[in-house]
C-alpha cells in the first residue's frame, strides 16, 4: 500500500543516521520497489560455484552503498564478474530456470515459517527473529538455544 511504502521513506534518514552514528555506514540506498529476483537467482548460481559470499557481499555493496539497481543484468554481471564468475556461464545461468525454481523454494520455505519480509532470522527450526533487531536480541536468542541444549543433554 502507498501509506506503508511512505512510512519507510520517512524512516530512511533515521535509519541512515543510526548505521552512521552506530557502525559507522554511509548508506546510498539503491532503487526501491525493483524486483529483487534476478540478484537472487544469480546468488543461488554463485552458491553452488563456491563464490556465494563475494557475490553476496558486491550485491549488498552495489545496492547499500552505491545506488545500483541490482535489478539490471549488466550490474548483476559486473557483480558476478568481480566475484569470480565467468560472464556468459553467468549470464546463461540468469536464464535457467532452476536457479528460478531454487529462489521459489526458499521463498515457499519462508512462507511456511511466516515470514514474508527481509530481514528474518530462522534459529533451530524453532525461533523467528523478524526485522532489523539489536545484537542483544540475537544474543538472548542464542543463549536460550545453549540453555535448552543443556537441560536436554542432562536429561
Amino acid at each position: 500500500p502507498p501509506e506503508y511504502k511512505e512510512k519507510i521513506r520517512a524512516g530512511r534518514p533515521r535509519l541512515y543516521a543510526i548505521a552512521k552514528e552506530q557502525y559507522g555506514l554511509d548508506l546510498n540506498q539503491g532503487p526501491w520497489g525493483i524486483d529483487s529476483r534476478p540478484a537472487l537467482a544469480g546468488a543461488k548460481y554463485a552458491e553452488a560455484q563456491g563464490v556465494g559470499p563475494a557475490y553476496h557481499d558486491g550485491v549488498l555493496h552495489a545496492y547499500w552503498h552505491e545506488a545500483k539497481n541490482i535489478a539490471e543484468t549488466a550490474v548483476l554481471v559486473e557483480i558476478a564478474e568481480a566475484a569470480g564468475l565467468e560472464r556468459e556461464a553467468f549470464l546463461a545461468a540468469l536464464q535457467d530456470p532452476q536457479w528460478e525454481q531454487a529462489v521459489l523454494g526458499d521463498v515457499a520455505t519462508a512462507h511456511s515459517y511466516g515470514i514474508n519480509g527481509v530481514p528474518a532470522l530462522v534459529f533451530e527450526n524453532k525461533y523467528l527473529v523478524s526485522g532489523a533487531q539489536p545484537y542483544a536480541v540475537l544474543t538472548q536468542v542464542v543463549e536460550q538455544i545453549r540453555k535448552e541444549a543443556a537441560e536436554e543433554g542432562s536429561d
